[in-house]
């Protein structure tokens, strides 16, 4: 999460955090101070492919897409596997009724949740082999 104020050049910082996974990666959320979650309000997201193209002195407030709609954190899977298929979707923002980012779910998560629990104690490798 990034101030308004935030470079591309912050924006590439963070994004280069190799604790982040790819998906988190994907997208720069953009919120009011506090930054720290739960953040001030959601402004929107900046998409990483978007901030390869820009200058690094340019503010992420100039790039925000604010088109990405957010989820609630009570949104039912099945919206949320729907919102991600119909929008080629890595990762979504959540955030509560007062505007505030909460987090993000992605893609992982979402298949994880498709799954059946004991899914990783499965041996079976007839999935097509590797």
């Amino acid at each position: 999460m990034l101030p308004p104020d935030a470079t591309v050049a912050d924006a590439l910082a963070r994004i280069r955090n190799p604790e982040l996974s790819p998906a988190l990666a994907s997208q720069v959320y953009v919120t009011r101070s506090p930054t720290e979650t739960p953040t001030g309000r959601y402004l929107g997201a900046c998409h990483f492919q978007q901030l390869l193209r820009e200058p690094p002195g340019t503010l992420v407030s100039s790039l925000v897409d604010t088109n990405l709609m957010p989820i609630g954190p009570e949104a039912p899977l099945d919206v949320i596997t729907r919102y991600f298929a119909t929008y080629n979707l890595v990762a979504l923002p959540v955030v509560d009724e007062n505007g505030h980012l909460l987090g993000a779910v992605t893609i992982d998560d979402v298949i994880d949740h498709m799954l059946p629990e004991d899914w990783r104690d499965n041996d079976d490798d007839s999935a097509g082999g590797a």
